[in-house]
């Protein structure tokens, strides 16, 4: 999303000096957030970073220690009848009854909603078609696989309409086709308006869906942006070049700086922010020079680069993405 539409949008929360301590352990050490209406945030952290507590005090399960905060325009503290009408919240966990079936659950949530038999009848069939469980409306939630377990979670969510949602860790446990399936249903609800507070610990999610991540360490905001404007915070992106023969790999040394060399695999790594100008520049010097390049990639820091250097985390690069970073 482009930054300046960002701005110009109402906000839908906005949190000043956020403070939270149990027991004398600072959490929240007085945060500062803007989320703009109809988008996506996600927050970001290392373990005990005090996400979840964030979530529960805007979400009115908890009292703040202070601060000033607004959550759809109501006060928390003073209001929290007025935010909890205006809000969905999809826990870690599914919140579904194993012995009911998926139109059962829904039509529950209709219920307590008080949409009536005809509004509930009629509200539980368009979000079971919504998150494509029509086929399995009928069946017990106990034989759903975790993916449609989860869409179900979410869909009850939704029941009351909410304009602003808290996801806690939508996705975790899920495969990877659920995943994205979950992702398309997240992007769509933010482009019909819905704004979205996102936890997760996948770094790759936030990167895909995120209009804004904040990262969250030690009870205070280490940094926020867009995914690209942080990701630009970070040294290390470079060009990796390969050569048809050594001839062409030793001139090209002589005209740029390399970082790194390998004249076995014929290769170069030139720094670069990844810019177009940058790529141009480089391009045209090889040109002129009869260069023979073979290969050309461009890598940029991504966001588990930002991770690790805004909190410090050791960078181990597990392939196991649920190990990468825990909320």
């Amino acid at each position: 999303m482009n930054c300046s539409a960002h701005a110009l949008r109402p906000a839908a929360i906005t949190v000043a000096g956020l403070r939270k301590s149990f027991g004398g352990k600072v959490v929240l050490a007085g945060i500062d957030l803007t989320v703009a209406e109809g988008t996506i945030f996600a927050l970001l952290g290392p373990n005990g970073a005090g996400k979840t507590t964030a979530v529960q005090i805007l979400s009115t399960l908890l009292p703040a220690d202070g601060g000033d905060i607004r959550v759809a325009g109501h006060d928390p503290a003073t209001e929290p009848d007025s935010v909890r009408a205006a809000i969905g919240v999809t826990g870690q966990f599914s919140a579904v009854d194993n012995l009911l079936t998926g139109e059962e659950n829904l039509r529950l949530m209709t219920d307590l909603h008080h949409l009536g038999r005809a509004g509930g009848r009629q509200r539980a069939a368009a979000l079971l078609r919504q998150f494509g469980l029509e086929d399995a409306a009928g069946k017990a939630v106990s034989t759903y696989s975790g993916g449609m377990r989860r869409r179900l979670d979410l869909a009850m969510t939704l029941t009351g309409e909410p304009k602003l949602i808290f996801l806690d860790e939508p996705t975790t446990g899920l495969d990877p086709p659920s995943r994205r399936t979950m992702w398309e249903i997240i992007r769509a609800l933010a482009a019909d308006g819905v704004t979205i507070f996102l936890t997760t610990q996948y770094l790759d999610e936030a990167d895909q869906l995120a209009d804004r991540i904040a990262v969250l360490d030690h009870g205070q905001i280490v940094v926020e942006g867009t995914p690209d404007e942080l990701k630009r915070q970070i040294p290390g992106g470079h060009v990796a070049l390969e050569f048809a023969s050594p001839d062409d790999l030793v001139v090209a040394a002589d005209l740029v700086h390399a970082t790194s060399r390998d004249d076995a695999a014929l290769t170069l790594q030139v720094p670069s922010d990844g810019s177009l100008d940058s790529l141009r520049s480089l391009i045209d010097k090889l040109d002129v020079a009869a260069v023979a390049v073979t290969k050309l990639s461009i890598h940029t820091p991504d966001l588990d680069d930002v991770f690790f250097a805004f909190t410090g985390q050791s960078d181990s690069r597990n392939p196991d993405p649920q190990k990468a970073v825990t909320p």
